[in-house]
């Protein structure tokens, strides 16, 4: 039995797993690459016949996951693809989406071709290749073991991070008299602290478990912190009496966005009469799957719910549909905006950021991640000006970073969900970049598991009782008071490490924060050293 990372490694698109059992072949996500040479990675051929896979598996719908898949499928895929009945739901949109921005692209470099006198641009694929796989979908329940193949078992779980995304937990084997071997797959991980989700499933045994590591290093502001922030950065926005772009993936990040400022509407932050402009068809309809599902959401929005309120629909706002619609927002001077993508590597936001990042009176609140290589990471990252749509453009607008809205756990929660493996698997940490996932390595290390960051391509040979026996990390185990130690110590390092790296230092009134922490740490330290003294004499 084996696992053949394929993506996601030392990166935080393109997720792939492959699982080998005997004559079974299961795929775990085939995702889309975004960001550098996305289009020469995405076109590059499958690292095995497509034919040849027994079934596929998403975690969950997003197009880091899922976003290959109609290309599978048509080079030759004919099995079935499971998924939660939500996931089924959204890669319909997803993948709509997809196709449609993909024909749009190859349409403009084809014209482009042809004045050059070269030949045109072919698409990944089309819509008729989107039906096709989606004939392939086969809807799972939350927590049912299903039988893929001989030897082959998994159970889908919440996993927190977006509507039906799961954790998955495989259960191998080959022949009769051969142990199970237990794989557990994260997926993206929600927060401990959801507003939007319900809290990831808490799974206490694994041989192997393949975690994420998005926000490996780093930690994430509190939900009220978050909150404070992007009101704060509402109401600087709104005196400005211009636009407030919000590039929004249109799963999940949207839909929290909505809800954020139905909150600011019923504060008074929110002045009536301010224009809300989703301009997002795909948007709308995966916004639509949201409200379908919202017994699978938290107890926050199910609270709005019974109370009366639509949690995705503030007052003012205003579904765009075709694109002349959209065009006609260039028209209007003060507006809040969201658009799709969410990384500004295509879409409607990249026309409405060519007609505003001029603009100093402008702001630009990013809420969602923004991978290497994309628009939005160069811009977050303090680009002057950058070429859209074959122009120039200076950035003159107010650019503002939300992480605290993110759907993926930090630092903190990867670690405190992984603490609740009693038996000590080893932990393949992917899906970061590499910087995020040794970090995180480092973390789990540090907790007594064993950590490793593979690169592409690795092959692991998979083994039954591979983990720890319990009583051998014991001394580390997560719940003890060793681990609990350096779990804290791991989170100093981390805040103090932020405060050094911000742009700038600490103003005069924190300084006496910083002495008192200073202070508490040296107390910390000059009792261990008696303890010591004391143990040795």
């Amino acid at each position: 039995m084996r696992l053949r990372i394929l993506g996601a490694a030392g990166e935080v698109t393109g997720s792939s797993y492959l699982l080998e059992v005997g004559e079974s072949r299961i795929l775990v996500d085939c995702g889309l690459h975004q960001g550098k040479d996305e289009d020469r990675l995405n076109r590059e051929p499958f690292p095995f016949a497509p034919e040849s896979l027994t079934a596929v598996v998403f975690t969950h719908a997003h197009l880091d996951h899922t976003g290959r898949a109609p290309l599978l499928v048509k080079q030759g895929f004919s099995g079935a693809i499971r998924a939660t009945l939500p996931t089924a739901e959204l890669v319909r949109v997803l993948w709509a989406d997809s196709a449609h921005l993909m024909k749009e692209e190859a349409e403009w470099r084809s014209r482009k071709n042809a004045r050059k006198g070269l030949p045109p641009v072919d698409v990944l694929y089309d819509q008729e290749d989107v039906t096709k796989a989606l004939g392939h979908l086969v809807p799972a329940s939350y927590d049912d073991v299903i039988s893929l193949a001989l030897g082959v078992k998994v159970r889908f779980r919440d996993a927190g991070h977006i509507l039906g995304s799961a954790v998955l937990e495989f259960w191998l084997s080959e022949g009769a008299s051969q142990k199970e071997v237990k794989v557990v797959f994260s997926g993206d991980l929600g927060p401990q602290e959801t507003v939007m989700e319900r809290n990831p499933a808490l799974i206490e045994d694994a041989d192997y478990v393949i975690i994420e590591s998005t926000y490996g290093d780093r930690l994430h502001r509190t939900n009220a912190e978050s909150r404070d922030e992007f009101r704060e950065i509402m109401r600087l926005a709104l005196r400005s009496k211009s636009k407030v772009l919000i590039p929004t993936f249109v799963v999940y990040r949207a839909q929290r966005v909505l809800y954020e400022i139905m909150l600011l509407q019923k504060e008074g932050v929110l002045e009536n009469g301010i224009p809300i402009f989703f301009d997002s068809p795909m948007g709308v309809r995966a916004t639509e799957i949201y409200r379908k599902h919202m017994n699978l959401l938290s107890s926050e929005i199910q609270g709005h719910v019974h109370r009366g309120n639509d949690p995705f629909s503030p007052e003012q706002l205003r579904y765009i549909s075709d694109a002349e619609e959209s065009r006609d927002i260039n028209s209007v001077n003060r507006a809040v905006v969201l658009a799709g993508s969410g990384m500004c590597n295509g879409g409607r936001i990249v026309h409405h950021l060519k007609h505003n990042l001029w603009n100093e009176k402008c702001h630009v609140c990013f809420v969602g991640y923004q991978a290497q290589g994309t628009l939005g990471r160069r811009l977050v990252d303090g680009v002057k000006r950058v070429r859209i749509a074959g122009e120039e453009i200076s950035v003159k607008a107010r650019l503002h970073t939300i992480n605290g809205f993110s759907a993926h756990a930090d630092r903190r929660d990867l670690l405190k969900w992984a603490g609740n493996f009693a038996n000590g698997p080893l932990f393949i940490v992917t899906h970061g970049e590499l910087k995020s996932s040794r970090s995180l390595a480092e973390g789990l290390t540090g907790l007594g598991f064993r950590a490793e960051v593979p690169t592409p391509g690795q092959e692991f040979a998979l083994e039954a009782e591979h983990a720890f026996a319990p009583e051998a990390i014991v001394p580390v185990f997560p719940g003890s008071k060793e681990a609990a130690a350096k779990r804290l110590l791991s989170d100093v390092a981390i805040i103090a490490s932020d405060i050094q790296d911000a742009d700038d230092l600490p103003d005069e009134d924190l300084l006496p924060l910083l002495e008192s922490s200073r202070t508490l740490l040296q107390i910390v330290r000059d009792r261990m050293t008696e303890k010591a003294r004391g143990r040795a004499s």
